[in-house]
């Protein structure tokens, strides 16, 4: 796992950014397709308005859901809400290229074997994707894998229900397709996250985050998330 890191939320998003539209011209380049899903949160937004001022070959891209709150259309809790906000209104991007987790459906175990259904449909049999983004809770959850969710130990399907946390419930990807991207970028701001980071780090499997594939991770951290990571394996870079 390599780490990287920056003076504030602003410069990890901006490096994120410039990181994901390598990551997209590559695919394309190989593949034909860049399929990249993403998570919620401030800096993530940030990333996918800079995003929208990187040379990216949009027409080759394809945006899925890393998770979702079961919430109406619109409402301000959507992640789906911000993440067409941040990119429809910026990048030369069509709505059919981003895909949205069904969670208004009123038969959510049918909508999550719909969402796996249309990942095969994207990134093949298992679906393979091109690049994950992932942030980190105080509490060490990613994505919606939350501590002592059931969820996490769900090995047969690639989306799955959680039950309620933070008053929601929701649908997520779940660790099989996670831990089959071939990117996973992690971005990590805020001096609430230090101690998380740092177990992260370690590879501590007791915490959500840790059961994430480290194979092919970089970590974009700001200073005040990386107070605690080891010295000897971080790159400070701005």
């Amino acid at each position: 796992m390599k780490i990287e890191v920056y003076s504030d939320a602003d410069a990890v998003a901006l490096e994120a950014a410039k990181l994901i539209a390598k990551e997209a011209r590559d695919a394309v380049a190989a593949r034909g397709t860049f399929v990249m899903a993403v998570s919620g949160g401030k800096t993530p937004w940030i990333m996918l308005r800079d995003l929208a001022h990187e040379d990216v070959p949009w027409e080759g891209v394809q945006v899925i859901q890393v998770d979702e709150r079961v919430a109406p259309e619109g409402d301000p809790d959507r992640n789906l809400t911000h993440l067409r906000e941040s990119l429809l209104a910026h990048a030369p991007l069509r709505p059919e290229q981003i895909h949205a987790m069904a969670v208004e459906s009123g038969n959510l175990p049918a909508a999550c074997a719909e969402y796996a259904q249309t990942l095969k449909t994207l990134a093949g049999s298992p679906p393979v994707l091109d690049l994950v983004h992932l942030g980190l809770g105080p509490d060490g959850h990613t994505a919606s894998l939350v501590p002592g969710d059931p969820v996490r130990d769900v090995r047969d399907s690639d989306v799955a229900l959680t039950g309620i946390y933070q008053n929601r419930r929701r649908m997520t990807l779940t660790y099989p397709i996670l831990n089959r991207s071939r990117r996973v970028l992690w971005l990590v701001t805020g001096s609430e996250k230090t101690g998380m980071l740092a177990r992260l780090q370690a590879g501590d499997a007791s915490i959500p985050a840790g059961r994430v594939s480290r194979d092919h991770a970089v970590v974009l951290a700001d200073r005040a998330a990386a107070g605690q990571v080891v010295s000897e394996s971080k790159t400070e870079v701005a």
